[in-house]
């Protein structure tokens, strides 16, 4: 019974395969071409979005290892601000610079029996130190070279060589309107010795009536300027206290007059005036600009004090200046310079100049000449009387070579008319090479 049980399974079993073999190929003949084709692009576009997943996934990574790397930055630079912030920072660092000019001629003065020469006009050094924002002190210095003279004849011979300071002030700047100055200060007498000394002079000499006037003092000073509406003009202001100028020789006379000493330390070591009380002077100024590079400037300044060692006779002076530019080619300028004193010998001295110098450069042509361009034109007319005798007028024609904007080279000839015990040579031709640095 068990065996026949058996062999009806084992049947039924052959009986399966046969059908299987037979039905297999007819459902396996039911996927077409088409559906085998659809099949294989749905892969193909699941393997590129997987590649494109991977990919971004890829870029993922690496922008979140950039964010982390900058954070890390960021983390480091607010550490380091922190810690610069924890220490205490100065308004300003100390600042030493060395600026100036120098100067070399060549000249030739004729009507007084000499020949035509080379010299080493000046160099002049500044030196600026600035403590902070608000403390700074200069000093400039003249070093010239000249030759010396033999003892017993007089005649030249060897050289020497002479150092002066020309100034050297401390500036504390209280606020925006007003500066202390303090020192051996220059004066504002005029504008010249500011603005025009030196290198910054278009002419090989200074005008003539400067002579007249001290260029520095001892003394203290305050000065500033302040905005007039909003157009751009501007008064500007100084007043002063310096001791003023001195007697040569303690006599009070006409020719002892002198305006370069007084500097507050005695020859033999002691401090003090050489006369009873100190001078006072200011000025004040007006500038008023209309249009780009054009602007005129008018100052009115003076002094007045004591000069001679008993206090007996003063000396004022009173100085008219002005500046008027037409453009970036155009400059003219000038000062009318009034003095006197008194004297024991000949009453009131009153020495008085006037100068005016024009400059016009011909790149204001726009001419397509390079060489034309760095030339400027000057010309001058100054006149003085001492006073004493002697009255000069001189008139000047030159021209400035720029070759860089800091090296130039000047040349002018000058017709002179003097008269008097102290005339001048009658004409004079001086060419030089000028350096600002």
């Amino acid at each position: 019974m068990k065996k026949n049980f058996n062999s009806r399974i084992l049947g039924t079993a052959a009986a399966s395969c046969v059908l299987g073999l037979t039905v297999s190929p007819r459902a396996s003949a039911a996927i077409s071409d088409e559906d085998f084709n659809a099949l294989k692009s749905t892969v193909q576009q699941l393997q590129s979005e997987r590649a494109q997943d991977k990919q971004q996934i890829q870029q993922l990574q690496q922008q979140l290892g950039e964010t982390q790397s900058l954070a890390t930055n960021a983390v480091e630079k607010a550490d380091a601000v922190a810690q610069a912030q924890a220490t205490p920072v100065r308004n300003a660092l100390h600042n030493f610079t060395m600026v100036g000019d120098a100067e070399i001629q060549y000249a030739k003065t004729f009507g007084n029996n000499t020949h035509s020469g080379f010299l080493l006009a000046d160099f002049a050094p500044i030196f600026l130190y600035r403590a902070n924002d608000s403390i700074l002190f200069e000093a400039g210095f003249d070093v010239m070279l000249q030759n010396g003279a033999e003892p017993v004849s007089g005649h030249d011979s060897g050289s020497s060589t002479s150092v002066g300071i020309s100034f050297a002030q401390l500036d504390y700047l209280i606020n925006d309107y007003v500066t202390f100055v303090g020192g051996y200060m220059l004066l504002p007498l005029g504008t010249y010795s500011e603005r025009s000394a030196g290198f910054l002079n278009k002419m090989p000499d200074g005008p003539l009536g400067r002579e007249f006037l001290p260029g520095a003092g001892a003394g203290a000073q305050l000065r500033g300027a302040f905005a007039v509406g909003e157009s751009g003009q501007m008064i500007t202001y100084s007043v002063y206290g310096a001791n003023g100028p001195s007697s040569l020789d303690g006599l009070d006379g006409a020719g002892s007059l002198d305006l370069g000493g007084n500097v507050g330390l005695l020859n033999n070591g002691n401090t003090g005036n050489l006369h009873t009380a100190p001078s006072g002077g200011g000025r004040l100024g007006w500038f008023y600009p209309w249009a780009a590079h054009k602007d005129l400037e008018i100052g009115l300044s003076g002094q007045t004090g004591v000069w001679d060692d008993a206090g007996n006779h003063n000396w004022s002076a009173a100085v008219l200046d002005a500046a008027l530019h037409l453009g970036p080619s155009f400059e003219l300028k000038g000062e009318f310079i009034n003095s006197w004193y008194g004297t024991s010998d000949v009453g009131t001295v009153h020495p008085w100049a006037v100068w005016t110098q024009a400059g016009y450069k011909l790149a204001g042509l726009n001419l397509d000449m390079p060489v034309i361009n760095d030339i400027e034109l000057v010309g001058r007319f100054d006149k003085e009387n001492d006073a004493q005798g002697t009255s000069t007028d001189r008139y000047t024609a030159g021209f400035v070579y720029y070759l860089t904007n800091t090296l130039l080279l000047e040349g002018d000839y000058e017709w002179l008319h003097s008269r008097g015990p102290a005339a001048l040579p009658s004409n004079e031709i001086i060419l030089q090479m000028s350096y600002g640095f």
